[in-house]
């Protein structure tokens, strides 16, 4: 089983190819492909290779499917007993992509 863990948007993910998955924002149209070079783990079958702290050449190739807003969370700030309640959202970007190629 071919995986990576590669690092994107101050985050970790463990990706495969053919995989979709969520990720922080890019800001790349859709449609257009994206090259990952932040490859913490490397894993080939029995061959295994970590990085110091990342891989050299070793890319992890992908397509923008979509770009869009999460399910909107309700934040509420609230004090006691001095009638203050303030009550707002937030809706967070996002990118999904699929994972085309691990090379």
């Amino acid at each position: 089983m071919k995986f990576a863990v590669i690092k994107t948007g101050g985050k970790q993910y463990k990706v495969k190819e053919g995989q979709e998955l969520k990720i922080e924002k890019l800001g790349v149209e859709e449609g257009k492909k994206v090259k990952f070079d932040q490859v913490l783990l490397l894993n080939d079958n029995d061959d295994v290779k970590i990085g110091k702290p990342y891989l050299k050449d070793v890319k992890v190739e992908a397509e923008i499917l979509e770009n869009g807003k999460g399910k909107k969370v309700e934040v509420v700030k609230y004090k006691p007993k001095i009638r203050y309640k303030k009550t707002f959202g937030h809706r967070q970007h996002f990118t999904k992509i699929k994972i085309l190629k691990i090379a």
